[in-house]
C-alpha cells in the first residue's frame, strides 16, 4: 500500500552565516562537530543536535523504507521561519531553503514532495515567493501557528491564503513561537503542552475569523492531529453558543460545521485518540504524519495504525488518499 508521510522536516547540510551576512540577529547555523551529527546554533546559543537524517536525502529514503513508506512531504524546520527578521532578509533565507527543497523533489520525484516557507511578515513578499515556488514545482507552504504573535485571521494574512487558493497550493500549519513559552520551560512543557495549544489557537482563529467561509477551496492541514482543538471542540462549540457576543463576532457559522473541511495529520501517539479523530474528521481528512526525523514524532511511521482494527479503505485514506487530495496530486505519479 502506498504510504505518503505528509509531515517531515529537512534542512540543507550547509547554511550561510546569515548573522554575519545581515549584520544582526540570532539566525540558525550548523556546527558539524562530529560525523553524522550537527549542532543547530541560534546565535551563540545551542538549540538542538540533529542527526544526518535531517539533511541526507538517500539516508532518509533508506530509513523510512523500513516502514514500507515510499514518499515524504518535506518542509523546513520551524525555527528557520525567521518571521522576526527584516522582510528582505527573511525572503533571502526562504529562497535558499525553498531552492534546496525544489532540487530535492526534482532529483527524487517518486520519494519527495515539498512545502515552501515564505516571509509571512510581509504580505507582498510572501505572495511573490509563493508564486515563484509554484513555478519551481513545490506543492504548498508550511507556516507557523502565529506570525510574531499575530493570529492567522489578521487581515494582513488573508491575501496570502487567497493566493494559496488561487494558485492551488496546499497549506500546513505548524505550531511555533508557543504562547507562554518563556514561563514554562521546565518539563519540556512548550513542546508537550504549548504546541497542541498553539495549533488549536491557529485552527480556532481561522474558523472564527471566517477564512474557511471566505475561501472554501483552501486546503489546510494542521500538524499533530490538530493539536488540542479536536479534544476541546465541545468546549469551543459551547463557548460559541453561550457567548456569541464574544465568539461569533466575525463568523456566524458554528465551529462544528467545519469538522471534516480541513485536514489533520495522524500524529496522536495513541490509537484511542486516532479513533476519536476518525469519528470527528473521517478518514479522508487524516493524513499520515510523523514529524520525522525528530524524536517527539511518530518515527515508526504509522506502525500503530497498522496494528489497529481498521478496514482497508480507512487505512488507504490515511496512508495516501487524504494526502493526495490535500496536495491535489494523482496517485499515478508514484506508480
Amino acid at each position: 500500500m502506498l504510504k505518503i508521510d505528509s509531515h517531515t522536516h529537512i534542512i540543507p547540510e550547509k547554511l550561510p552565516n546569515w548573522t554575519e551576512k545581515f549584520g544582526y540577529g540570532d539566525f540558525i547555523y550548523l556546527q558539524h562537530h562530529r560525523t553524522g551529527f550537527a549542532k543547530m546554533m541560534r546565535g551563540n546559543q545551542f538549540f538542538r543536535e540533529i542527526n544526518e537524517n535531517a539533511w541526507n536525502a538517500t539516508l532518509r529514503i533508506e530509513e523510512y523504507s523500513l516502514f514500507q513508506t515510499q514518499v515524504q512531504v518535506v518542509c523546513t524546520i520551524p525555527v528557520m521561519f525567521a518571521y522576526w527578521a527584516k522582510p528582505a532578509d527573511c525572503l533571502a533565507i526562504s529562497q535558499y531553503l525553498n531552492d534546496h527543497i525544489a532540487l530535492l523533489i526534482n532529483q527524487y520525484p517518486k520519494n519527495y514532495l515539498g512545502l515552501a516557507t515564505i516571509p509571512m511578515q510581509d504580505t507582498e513578499l510572501a505572495i511573490q515567493e509563493l508564486e515563484r515556488c509554484k513555478k519551481i514545482g513545490i506543492h504548498g507552504i508550511q507556516i507557523g501557528s502565529n506570525i510574531n504573535d499575530l493570529n492567522l485571521n489578521e487581515a494582513r494574512f488573508f491575501p496570502v491564503f487567497e493566493a494559496c487558493e488561487r494558485l492551488d497550493m496546499a497549506v500546513l500549519i505548524h505550531p511555533w513561537n508557543m504562547m507562554g513559552e518563556k514561563n514554562m520551560q521546565r518539563y519540556w512543557l512548550p513542546w508537550l503542552v504549548g504546541m497542541p495549544a498553539e495549533t488549536a489557537r491557529a485552527l480556532s482563529c481561522m474558523i472564527f475569523g471566517g477564512i474557511f467561509e471566505r475561501l472554501p477551496a483552501l486546503r489546510v492541514n494542521f500538524a499533530h492531529a490538530g493539536g488540542s482543538f479536536l479534544s476541546t471542540i465541545g468546549r469551543i462549540q459551547h463557548g460559541f453558543e453561550c457567548r456569541p457576543d464574544l465568539v461569533a463576532i466575525d463568523n456566524p457559522v458554528a465551529p462544528k460545521n467545519y469538522l471534516g473541511k480541513f485536514w489533520v495529520d495522524s500524529i496522536t501517539h495513541d490509537p484511542l485518540m486516532l479513533e476519536y479523530t476518525l469519528k470527528l474528521q473521517g478518514s479522508k481528512r487524516i493524513t499520515l504524519g510523523t514529524d520525522y526525523p525528530f524524536p517527539l514524532g511518530d518515527l515508526k511511521v504509522g506502525s500503530f495504525i497498522e496494528e489497529m482494527d481498521l478496514d482497508t479503505s480507512t487505512k488507504e485514506d490515511i496512508f495516501h488518499n487524504a494526502a493526495l487530495e490535500w496536495l491535489n496530486i494523482k496517485k499515478e505519479r508514484f506508480e
